[in-house]
This record gives structure tokens, C-alpha cells and sequence, in this order.
């Protein structure tokens, strides 16, 4: 498949279900103040907006091969999105609440195809073992 930037803004904002959505607080990579922005989690991507009625997105996060987990930080309820490599980006947000970035940390830990990987071959171990139950 190949992708653009009109294809991703146009898969960001079509009616396709969200996995999760919502007002999160982005650290800035230089700057590093804290912007609100509205993220929108689809598959393995999570898509960012300046406003929740934005057309398109400003950036886009591929979740491969990323760890979650929480963070200190200035601000509560954050938590990171980190990659693996030397010079790898990592993603400081901030939820609303502590219920907002539980829903979020877990949302973002399921989203990558090697979880779903990891959860398809446990139902298969699980339907083998039922088979042989049933013999």
C-alpha cells in the first residue's frame, strides 16, 4: 500500500471507527511547553490535530515497535512513546485525567502489529487446546 499525505489525512478524518480519541497534551520536541491537541488513535496510527474539527492532521505517530509506559514530568497523568534506536524519537503527552491516560496507555500498548501477532497466535494455542479437549 502505498501512502501520502492526502491518503493519511483523508483515512484521519473519514468515518472509519477510532480505537480511541481525545484531548491530550503534547510535549514539543524543541520547545518543550506542553500543546493541547486532539489525537485520534486508528489502527497502528495515532494522528494528531491543532483542533478537533481540524481537517488534517499534524503529524502522525506510527506505533511499531514502541513501548508506553509513564513518565515523570511537569504535568500529571503523562506518559511516554518511546522507540527503540539510538536517535528514536520519544512522545511526551499528558491526559486530562488519570482515567484518560489509563484508557490511553492501554489503547496505545494494543495498537501495534506485533501485539495483535501475540493475541492471534494465543487464541490459536487456545483453539488447538479445545480441539484436542473435544477428542
Amino acid at each position: 500500500m502505498k501512502l501520502n499525505e492526502r491518503s493519511l489525512a483523508f483515512y484521519a478524518t473519514c468515518d472509519s471507527p477510532a480505537d480511541n480519541a481525545g484531548f491530550l497534551y503534547k510535549r514539543g520536541e524543541r520547545h518543550t511547553a506542553y500543546h493541547r491537541r486532539w489525537f485520534v488513535l486508528k489502527g497502528n496510527m495515532l494522528f494528531y490535530f491543532e483542533e478537533r474539527d481540524s481537517r488534517e492532521p499534524v503529524g502522525v505517530i506510527v506505533l511499531e515497535g514502541c513501548n508506553v509506559e509513564l513518565c515523570e514530568s511537569a504535568e500529571s497523568f503523562a506518559f511516554a512513546i518511546r522507540f527503540g534506536g539510538t536517535k528514536s524519537r520519544t512522545y511526551v503527552l499528558a491526559a486530562e485525567s488519570q482515567e484518560a491516560m489509563e484508557s490511553w496507555v492501554k489503547s496505545l500498548s494494543r495498537a501495534s502489529f506485533d501485539y495483535m501477532r501475540l493475541v492471534v497466535r494465543e487464541l490459536e494455542k487456545q483453539l488447538q487446546e479445545m480441539s484436542r479437549g473435544l477428542a
